[in-house]
């Protein structure tokens, strides 16, 4: 039994592995339909979600299984003070397969712990989100054709953006990768980041405050909401919120095979009028998401398509 907790619980080979079965479920979503039937998905959602609990759960009924769960902590027992360690002993006699986020960080490994079935972190905090970042290599492989040798520009929060953090431990395993962090100060990506994973791996990177300037740099620009929610008080949010936002001016500068990505929900870092332009992927990126968590949920259960036995 595997657990995903982290990009970094999946290596390179694994990652490939994924991405291909990925691929095969786009080009041909009907031959894997019905082959998680009986299997059932559970997604404890301790934390609001959108996309993130709505794709696994299609994910899940595009395979043929089900699915039982909760999407806040206050329709949960948590609401009657139940530990995680607690709920997922209960949840591993219900279902085969579980999909968890919550606030706190490492919450989804202590459920890993006391689990008798796969685990897979939907998001922990500002700590990491691997379905995301496996939605985003999907996409970039997707759409770029390779995941090495590209320049990504990473612009917002970079301090609480745990979909950045999961990408660049992800991506600093292919070779070529360079990366960009644009940012106020405030929201300069974590240390530990900076120097046990980019200096420490001879990653080559900058950080800048200037998005205008590196534009014609990179292959790859992934902007990222400030979270109001990661804040401790409201005027630091409303001194940062509107410090960087993508619009058809700044896209001027971009080059014609640059993408833009964005783990979604947009407030207003991007201007609505970039969405017709052919480089903005994030809503192609969201739909993609469905096809890997798919890939994942089969990885997990060891379930090959019964068109392929």
């Amino acid at each position: 039994m595997k657990h995903v907790i982290s990009p970094l619980d999946l290596s390179t080979q694994e990652l490939s592995d994924i991405l291909s079965l990925a691929g095969k479920i786009l080009d041909d979503p009907k031959k894997y339909f019905g082959c998680c039937h009986g299997k059932k998905l559970a997604t404890l959602f301790y934390e609001p979600s959108t996309r993130t609990r709505l794709s696994f759960e299609a994910a899940m009924l595009n395979l043929g299984g089900s699915v039982l769960g909760f999407s806040s902590a206050d329709s949960s027992s948590a609401a009657k003070g139940e530990s995680v360690s607690d709920t997922i002993r209960v949840v591993s006699s219900y279902a085969d397969i579980c999909a968890m986020r919550h606030p706190k960080e490492g919450a989804p490994y202590v459920a890993s712990i006391h689990s008798s079935i796969p685990v897979i972190n939907a998001g922990d905090g500002g700590h990491n989100h691997p379905t995301q970042t496996l939605t985003d290599l999907f996409t970039i492989k997707t759409l770029k054709g390779r995941l090495d040798h590209l320049t990504i520009g990473f612009c917002g929060d970079l301090k609480f953006g745990r979909t950045v953090h999961s990408l660049i431990n992800a991506m600093v395993r292919y070779p070529g990768s360079r990366f960009i962090l644009i940012s106020p100060d405030e929201l300069r990506i974590p240390t530990y980041l900076r120097e046990e994973v980019l200096e420490a791996g001879n990653i080559p990177y900058q950080e800048t405050k200037a998005l205008e300037e590196v534009m014609p740099e990179l292959d790859i620009l992934y902007m990222t909401r400030v979270q109001k929610e990661r804040f401790f008080n409201e005027e630091d949010y409303i001194r940062l919120k509107d410090s960087f936002i993508l619009d058809a001016l700044k896209m001027q500068y971009a080059r014609s095979d640059m993408l833009v990505l964005h783990p979604l929900p947009r407030v207003n870092e991007i201007a609505t009028e970039v969405d017709d332009d052919p480089r903005a992927v994030y809503f192609k990126q969201a739909e993609l998401g469905v096809y890997v968590r798919m890939a994942l949920i089969m990885t997990l259960l060891n379930i090959t398509p019964h068109t392929q036995n």
